[in-house]
């Protein structure tokens, strides 16, 4: 079956939604301990979180990037995800979705969140047909991302560093059968409208 170019695809439950996110040890470490982004975790900037592991995987290396060495998997509240991707604007200008360039930016101006859909990623990290997600949490999103949001945050670098050991070993197989299950995320009806022609 063709995977259509654009899907939320993630692990998820009935009322939460991973997403991922990698860091310095002195972010990661302490976030992973005690469940909650620590003081230095800046709520004024804009933080990208990502529902598809091998991307959050191309993103940082495999946890090896530096400033990216401690990959987290975030548990969020599905309300709050979709709430984010209810006032998201599209990163970029798309003809036919958007009034015109000027419209497009006065929106983006105003979101509190952004949506960039790039191409999925394989094992080896090697581009795929279909997209993946990059939800962008900014002001008002950013600050209930950390303080509302996130209910669990989970240390997976060793995950990923285990994966990637497979990978590079060619057992393709044994890196698949320890990938995180993500599957379609059920997105309301029009939801995601506003994000993708």
């Amino acid at each position: 079956m063709t995977e259509p170019e654009y899907r939320v695809r993630a692990v998820y439950t009935d009322s939460t939604v991973t997403v991922y996110q990698a860091y310095t040890p002195e972010i990661g470490l302490p976030a992973a301990r005690d469940g909650r982004f620590p003081g230095v975790w800046k709520r004024d900037r804009m933080t990208w979180v990502k529902p598809s592991f091998l991307w959050m995987m191309y993103r940082c290396g495999w946890g090896t990037k530096e400033g990216q060495e401690t990959v987290l998997a975030i548990e969020m509240s599905r309300a709050g995800f979709e709430w984010a991707l209810e006032h998201a604007c599209l990163s970029h200008y798309e003809r036919g979705l958007h009034a015109d360039r000027a419209a497009w930016k006065r929106r983006l101006e105003r979101a509190p969140a952004r949506v960039q859909w790039d191409p999925e990623r394989d094992l080896r990290l090697r581009p795929l047909a279909h997209r993946s997600l990059q939800l962008g949490l900014a002001g008002e999103a950013a600050r209930r991302y950390a303080d509302e949001w996130t209910v669990s945050i989970t240390d997976v670098t060793s995950l990923a560093h285990t994966v990637h050991a497979r990978v590079r070993d060619g057992d393709l197989e044994a890196a698949r059968q320890l990938l995180p299950l993500e599957r379609p995320y059920p997105v309301r009806e029009g939801l995601l409208a506003h994000l993708h022609r």
